[in-house]
């Protein structure tokens, strides 16, 4: 067997960010074995049987001589399995039994069975964006998600023998089309099947408008899940370079990427019993939350109170940044979390406070406390807050004839259509910076509105420029080039409810 070296390159994910890594491979006399350096984890460690097994499965000799494998960055701990390919690849290149031009300038990444098979890992992804970023080809897993980049030449590994074949791995993945997200974007439900509650469906075109976060709250059955679920209906396909953040994140969580390519924006609905790291993310290696994992797209919490304080506090920050910053002992990872809060909760423990056809049995201070867990911080950061009542049993049978999602979304278009236009307008006439109530156009009678109603509820600074981005939109919606006071009057009523009351 001849003596030789090789680099190949690969990748190691942290967060979502994806550092490129250079495994470099020298085969040379000595004791025989596989030594692997430069802050392996021990997936990697255990990679030294897996690759073994699959080079002489594939037909391949493994060298009788010392192999050192030092993984470059050294100071940068290198986590997964997906080293298996660019490891086996190394050895096979260095020992001159492959043609070591394959290897050059080409990023590899795909976990290893015994078989020789290559399978997909996590982050796959982030990694051929890698390779884009630094000008290379990409080589993965035929079973690995799609990869919709133009911009580099992607090739499918199925096992490790194809190398022993003259051309290699030259299999190229097809990118998705513009014509596929057109068809898979199309929703199964529909806001004409909910029965009447033609309030709360124009509370919800107008989050989905301006993406504002909005809070349901009423006795069980009158609908609040039936209505959160059907909010992706009428919010805007993703736009490519939207589809490839989300996609992102989903794909470091190995979770599933083809919907999101497609332009369906994420819709995540974790259980109250979500614990903290699982809302925003950590575990070892760190992993994306739910408010990562809804980016993009829409979070929605159903039975809000019922979910652990500390968990509820901790979406606060994200709600405002839009991004989640975890520290850890060996350094800080990001995440993007810009996502739409949709939210439910009873009103108290026993679900029937204010409700006019069954009777409450809760005391008012178990009223207050259950109300109370959600935290006033967190509910001032919401923006729009809703009462939702139960329909009359005779409307239950009108289901189909109301307001359907077609026609909110015509709505919703039209306003960040007209916002867009807005947007663009005022930075190309104006230099300096404007504030956010400047920007909004106020008229003096709405001025005069806004602050009379702030004063009479001791609305917070934060609840006034909240409430004021929600009669923008609502201005936008109506083509309104100023704030009038009817826009201010509306998003007053969303905002000051009955039994919830102004933090």
């Amino acid at each position: 067997m001849q003596h030789g070296q090789c680099t190949v390159l690969s990748a190691t994910v942290r967060g979502v960010e994806v550092i490129p890594v250079s495994v470099e491979v020298v085969v040379s006399g000595g004791l025989p074995g596989i030594s692997i350096v430069g802050m392996p984890d021990a997936a990697i460690q255990e990679a030294r049987e897996r690759v073994k097994a699959a080079i002489r499965a594939a037909g391949f000799t493994v060298p009788n001589e010392k192999i050192v494998i030092n993984l470059a960055p050294s100071n940068v701990r290198k986590m997964g399995s997906g080293f298996d390919v660019p490891l086996a690849v190394g050895i096979l290149a260095a020992s001159q039994q492959i043609d070591p031009a394959w290897v050059k300038r080409t990023l590899y990444i795909g976990e290893l069975s015994l078989e020789g098979r290559v399978r997909a890992v996590s982050g796959t992804l982030a990694c051929a964006i890698c390779a884009r970023e630094q000008g290379f080809s990409f080589v993965c897993a035929q079973e690995s998600d799609p990869i919709p980049l133009d911009e580099v030449p992607v090739f499918s590994l199925r096992h490790l023998g194809q190398l022993a074949q003259e051309g290699g791995a030259a299999v190229v993945l097809a990118p998705h089309g513009r014509a596929a997200r057109a068809d898979a974007v199309r929703s199964t439900v529909d806001f004409s099947e909910v029965a009447g509650q033609e309030v709360a469906k124009r509370a919800f075109q107008i989050a989905a408008t301006g993406s504002h976060g909005l809070l349901m709250m009423g006795p069980p059955g009158s609908g609040k899940t039936m209505l959160a679920s059907r909010i992706p209906s009428i919010l805007p396909p993703l736009t490519m370079d939207e589809a490839i953040e989300a996609a992102v994140v989903h794909s470091v969580a190995n979770e599933p990427i083809e919907n999101i390519i497609a332009g369906q924006r994420p819709f995540r609905s974790p259980h109250h019993s979500a614990t903290q790291a699982g809302l925003v993310g950590g575990g070892t290696p760190i992993r994306p939350g739910e408010i990562s994992l809804a980016h993009h797209g829409v979070l929605f919490l159903d039975e809000l109170a019922e979910f652990r304080t500390t968990a509820l506090q901790s979406i606060r920050q994200p709600l405002e940044s839009g991004v989640v910053c975890l520290t850890r002992a060996d350094g800080t990872v990001t995440f993007p979390a810009r996502f739409m809060l949709v939210a439910a909760s009873n009103p108290c423990p026993c679900g029937y406070f204010g409700d006019d056809r069954h009777e409450c049995h809760c005391t008012v201070p178990q009223i207050n406390a259950y109300q109370n867990r959600i935290g006033g911080p967190l509910m001032d950061r919401i923006d729009l807050h809703l009462d939702v009542r139960r329909i009359p049993p005779g409307q239950v049978l009108e289901a189909g004839s109301g307001t359907s999602s077609d026609q909110l979304r015509e709505g919703v278009m039209v306003g960040r259509a007209f916002a867009a236009w807005r947007s663009q307008h005022a930075g190309d006439a104006q230099c300096a910076p404007v504030s956010p109530v400047d920007r909004c156009a106020l008229t003096d009678e709405a001025r005069r509105l806004l602050v009379s109603v702030a004063e009479l509820h001791a609305m917070s600074g934060r609840a006034m420029v909240r409430t004021l981005s929600v009669a923008r939109t609502i201005a936008d919606m109506a083509e309104s080039p100023e704030v009038q006071a009817g826009h201010v009057a509306e998003a007053m009523n969303f905002r000051v409810r009955e039994g919830i009351g102004e933090r």
